[in-house]
C-alpha cells in the first residue's frame, strides 16, 4: 500500500533528529585507522605565547607515543584566538568538522570555560592542561585537568606573601575580563585575610582590561596606600606592563603573581624591571618530581637543544596527551564516551609534573606547586611548597 507523502516527510524527519541527536560517540574514528585527536589553543591575540608553549608539549608527546590501540593518533590543531566566542567556534568545529575523539586545552581558563557546554552537549571529554579556575571543570562531567587549581595556588602565593615577605598589608591588581585573574585573586585574597586574621589587610584593589596599557592610575592609587606587596595575576604582557610601570612610579613593593607569568614575553617585555618578580607554577626542569619529568626533560632538550628553560605548561601539555591515550588505552576503545569514563577513573598515572589521580569533579588532585622568581633574565627555582 502506498503511504501518504505526509507520513514519508514525517519518517524522514524523525530519522533526520534522530542522527542530529545521537551523542559524540558517532564522532568517533574508531572505525578508521587514525585517531583525531583535537588540541584547541590561542595561536593568535593575547595569549598565543602562552597556547604555543602547551602545542609545544602535546606535539612532543604525540613525537614520542605516536599510536595507540595499534592506531596513528593525528593531531588537529585549532586557533581559538585568545577569544571566548572563537574559543566556542573552534571546539564545535574540532567536533562536527574534524570529528575528534578527545580534546586538548586550553591555555586560559576563560576561553576552556567557553568550550565547556560544546563538549558536555556532544559528549567529547576534553582535558585541561593549565586551566586552573575551578568552573573549568565545575558541573562538567566531560571536562578533565591536569594541573593544580586556583583555591590552592591562591593559598600558596598567599603563604608566601605572609610568611617569606612578612606582609601584612597587600595591594590586588586583577584583570577583570579574565576569569583566571579575578578567581585567583579572590582566592588570594581570602586566604591572606585569614592568615592575617585582618579583614583589611587587602588595602587597594586595582581593575584592569586585557589588552589595557596604560595603568598608572591604578598605580597611582596603588602607590598611596603604600603595600607590603602587590599580588598581580593576570596575562603575562600586562603583568609585565604593570610592573615597569609601577617602577617608573617609584613603588618598589615586590610583586607576586601566578603561573601565567611564566612566559618569554614577561620577561622580554618587562626587562630588567621584572627581576626579582615571584611566580607560582607547576613545574621545573631543573628539579623533576617522578621519572617521568626526567624523560620529558630529557626528550625536550633533545628536540630542543637550544632552549635554556622548560615552560610548565608545556610539561603540563606532554601530560594532558599522554593521559589521554593512557584512558584510550585502558578503556580499550576510541569511543569518547568510554574516554571520558576511563579519564574519570585515572588513578595514579605518573606525569611529567607529578601523579594525577582524577577526583569526583574532574579535577587533578594535586598538593605541590613551584615557586620561581626572575633572576639574571631567567625564571628560576626557589622552593617547592606541598599544602595540604
Amino acid at each position: 500500500m502506498k503511504k501518504p507523502l505526509s507520513v514519508l516527510l514525517s519518517l524522514a524527519l524523525v530519522v533526520t533528529m534522530a542522527a542530529g541527536c545521537s551523542s559524540g560517540t558517532t564522532t568517533s574514528s574508531g572505525d578508521s585507522d587514525v585517531i583525531k585527536i583535537g588540541v584547541f589553543e590561542p595561536l593568535t591575540g593575547a595569549n598565543a605565547a602562552g597556547g604555543e608553549l602547551e602545542v609545544e608539549g602535546v606535539e612532543l608527546a604525540n613525537k614520542l607515543r605516536p599510536e595507540v590501540l595499534g592506531k596513528k593518533v593525528e593531531l588537529v590543531i585549532a586557533d581559538n584566538k585568545s577569544d571566548k566566542a572563537e574559543a566556542t567556534t573552534a571546539a564545535a568545529r574540532l567536533i562536527e568538522k574534524d570529528k575528534v575523539v578527545a580534546i586538548l586545552g586550553s591555555w586560559g581558563s576563560s576561553l576552556s570555560i567557553a568550550a565547556g557546554d560544546v563538549v558536555k552537549t556532544n559528549q567529547i571529554p576534553a582535558v585541561a592542561l593549565s586551566a586552573t579556575n575551578p568552573q573549568v571543570t565545575a558541573g562538567n562531567d566531560y571536562y578533565f585537568r591536569v594541573c593544580f587549581l586556583d583555591p590552592f595556588q591562591g593559598t600558596v602565593m598567599a603563604n608566601y606573601a605572609s610568611k617569606k615577605l612578612n606582609a601584612k598589608k597587600v595591594a590586588i591588581i586583577q584583570e577583570v575580563s579574565n576569569d583566571y585573574s579575578v578567581g585567583l585573586a579572590k582566592f588570594f585574597t581570602d586566604s591572606f585575610v585569614k592568615l592575617t586574621g585582618d579583614p583589611n589587610a587587602i588595602v587597594a584593589t586595582g581593575n584592569y582590561n586585557t589588552g589595557d596599557q596604560d595603568f598608572n592610575g591604578i598605580l597611582t592609587n596603588i602607590k598611596a596606600a603604600n603595600p607590603d606587596a602587590i599580588f598581580a595575576p593576570g596575562n603575562f604582557t600586562e603583568s609585565a606592563l604593570i610592573i615597569k610601570q609601577a617602577r617608573a612610579l617609584g613603588i618598589t613593593a615586590p610583586f607576586i603573581g601566578g603561573d601565567t607569568w611564566e612566559t618569554n614575553e614577561f620577561i622580554t617585555v618587562g626587562g630588567a624591571d621584572v627581576e626579582g618578580a615571584v611566580m607560582s607554577t607547576f613545574f621545573d626542569d631543573t628539579n623533576p618530581l617522578t621519572e617521568a619529568g626526567k624523560t620529558f626533560v630529557a626528550e625536550y632538550k633533545k628536540a630542543y637543544p637550544d632552549r635554556e628553560n622548560i615552560a610548565a605548561v608545556t610539561a603540563l601539555g606532554y601530560d594532558g596527551y599522554m593521559m589521554t591515550l593512557d584512558a584510550i588505552e585502558r578503556a580499550g576503545s576510541a569511543d569518547p564516551v568510554a574516554i571520558r569514563d576511563a579519564l574519570a577513573a585515572t588513578k595514579d598515572f605518573e606525569g611529567a609534573t607529578g601523579m594525577i589521580t582524577i577526583d569526583a569533579n574532574g579535577d587533578a588532585t594535586k598538593n605541590e606547586a613551584i615557586i620561581k622568581t626572575v633572576k639574571d633574565g631567567k625564571f628560576t627555582y626557589m622552593d617547592s611548597v606541598t599544602i595540604d
